[in-house]
Parts: structure tokens; C-alpha cells; sequence
């Protein structure tokens, strides 16, 4: 009998649409009681807790205890990314379709993806940075960065020589789950995002993955990579 691969528990969890729900209600990186995940999923409180205990023993989600509340979040931001990177390997969604919440618009709109700029403005971001010939898309989902490249980054304050790669590369392609066009990931992307946040032209959200684009950041965005206002608030 072959072997069963080692992601077969795990794809049996998120396949069951229950728990797919719940898992995407926390992909924002709020942590939520097991009653809003029970709404979320369209379940009873009792089902919710069958779900979440085998969530928990495979890896996906953690639990914090605050007095007698249980808040339940995901394991990771390599469980997020999973998440993500399912997301857009089924069909697209029919055009028509419920209306998105505000936050759902906000994440859309611009987001962290746990490390890195991801939504509208991330993928605007990234082609901006490709057209202006700062980055080339390269093989196994790379970017290579061009000697203009180089000095556009060190002109904001990203050493890029002092960048260590990880086993996946310095500057990565991360498919962007709601706009099914690749994003800047990697340690490149990680202190992307970090530098423009201390220069003023990001502003990242206490309270979820959301990030605000600044007066001052779209001011230097369409100054710097031709980028015009994006938003997605009135989708």
C-alpha cells in the first residue's frame, strides 16, 4: 500500500466547508470566540466545537484564554499563506455575489499578508516596481532586481545587499488570493513594507491586517512608480 502524503490530514481538515469557513473568518489575524466562528460557518455552537477541537489538534488554529473566553486564531502566518494560496487554485467567483463587508473591502483594498504588502495596493505596488524595470520576473516564481533596482530601493532605505535570502529566495512572487496577480514577498518584500511604514507612507492597523495608504504615501507612490490613488471601498 503506498505511503499517504504527510499533507493528507491536513487538506482533509480545511476541505470540509465548515471549517473552511471558519478558517477563512480568521484569515483578517483576528483572534474570534467559538460563538462568531459558529455564525460564521452557519453551524450550531455544539458542531463549532467539534470542528475547532479537530483544528486544533491539526495545527491550524491556536487558542488564547482570557478568564472563561476562549479566542481562537490561526496557527501562523504559513497557515494564512496555505489559506491564501488555496483560495485561488478553484474557479473564480460568479460575477455576481453578496456585497463585501467593509473590512473585507479594507483587506482587499491593501493588507499585510502577515509580512509583506498584499491587495490592491500591493499588487499596484509590485507592477509599478516591474515597469519601472526595478524588478524582473524570474524562474520558480522569483524577481530578479536590476542594478536600477539596486539604487531605487537603497534611495528609500532598503540595503539590499544586507538582505539575507531565505530557502525561497530573496524577492518572491506570492499569488495575491483577491486579486489573482502576484505581489513582492520574501525578505525584499518584508522590508518593502517596513520602510514605508517608517517613512510615513503606510500605516498598518492595530486591529487586523489592514494598512492605510497615507496622503504622504500616495503623494511619493505616483511620484515614485506612477501609481495613482487604488481603492476598492466603493466595490
Amino acid at each position: 500500500m503506498p505511503e499517504i502524503p504527510d499533507f493528507a490530514a491536513t487538506a482533509s481538515l480545511i476541505a470540509d466547508p465548515a471549517r473552511a469557513l471558519m478558517l477563512t473568518a480568521l484569515l483578517d489575524g483576528r483572534a474570534l470566540p467559538a460563538g462568531e466562528l459558529a455564525y460564521a460557518a452557519r453551524i450550531a455552537p455544539q458542531t463549532a466545537s467539534s470542528h475547532l477541537a479537530k483544528l486544533l489538534a491539526g495545527g491550524l488554529l491556536a487558542v488564547e484564554t482570557e478568564g472563561r473566553h476562549r479566542y481562537y486564531r490561526l496557527a501562523g502566518g504559513d497557515v494564512a499563506e496555505a489559506l491564501e494560496h488555496l483560495s485561488v487554485l478553484g474557479p473564480e467567483q460568479p460575477i455576481r455575489r453578496k456585497a463585501m463587508s467593509g473590512k473585507a473591502r479594507e483587506l482587499r483594498h491593501c493588507r499585510c499578508c502577515y509580512d509583506h504588502l498584499a491587495g490592491q495596493v500591493g499588487v499596484a505596488v509590485t507592477q509599478g516596481l516591474v515597469e519601472h524595470g526595478y524588478l524582473v520576473p524570474a524562474a520558480d516564481k522569483q524577481f530578479r532586481i536590476t542594478a536600477s533596482g539596486n539604487a531605487w530601493f537603497g534611495s528609500i532605505g532598503v540595503d539590499v545587499a544586507t538582505l539575507k535570502p531565505t530557502a525561497r529566495g530573496l524577492a518572491r512572487q506570492c499569488l495575491d488570493w483577491t486579486e489573482r496577480s502576484h505581489h513582492l514577498a520574501g525578505p525584499l518584500g518584508v522590508h518593502l513594507l517596513s520602510t514605508m511604514c517608517k517613512l510615513g507612507w503606510l500605516r498598518r492597523s492595530r486591529e487586523s491586517r489592514a494598512v492605510q495608504v497615507t496622503p504622504r504615501g500616495w503623494i511619493e507612490l505616483r511620484r515614485q512608480l506612477g501609481i495613482d490613488p487604488v481603492s476598492s471601498l466603493a466595490a
